[in-house]
């Protein structure tokens, strides 16, 4: 059974800075693109950035660009989300995702991924 594990969210000032951590687990994931997306209430769940298990490409929104780093850590299975230059509009519940065999356009689109996590908030004051 495949789980994907959020942690690192928190309270942060406007500048600051947050890692987050995905922990994925169940199956090999070389084929597989991972994703991090998030959602605020009232809206539809944002891409924010991604990265190919194998090959290593990675992909950011605009929003993010220059200011978030999506990268592989050395465990085994692990996904990171450094989040700099925080700002306000930042806040949302972030949560992590896993799909198989994925184009360079389907990566962009949250119905194409395959496993989620259960998010983790993440709070930006201004």
């Amino acid at each position: 059974q495949v789980q994907l594990v959020e942690s690192g969210g928190g309270l942060v000032q406007a500048g600051g800075s947050l890692r987050l951590s995905c922990a994925a687990s169940g199956r090999t994931f070389s084929s597989y693109a991972m994703g991090w997306f998030r959602q605020t209430p009232g809206k539809e769940r944002e891409f924010v950035a991604a990265i190919r298990w194998s090959g290593g490409n990675t992909y950011y929104a605009d929003s993010v660009k220059g200011r978030f780093t999506i990268s592989r850590g050395n465990a085994k299975n692990t996904v990171y989300l450094q989040m700099d230059s925080l700002k306000p509009e930042d806040t949302a519940v972030y949560y992590c995702a896993a799909g198989r065999w994925m184009g360079d356009y389907a990566i962009f689109n949250s119905g194409q991924y395959d496993y989620w996590g259960q998010g983790t908030q993440v709070t930006v004051s201004s």
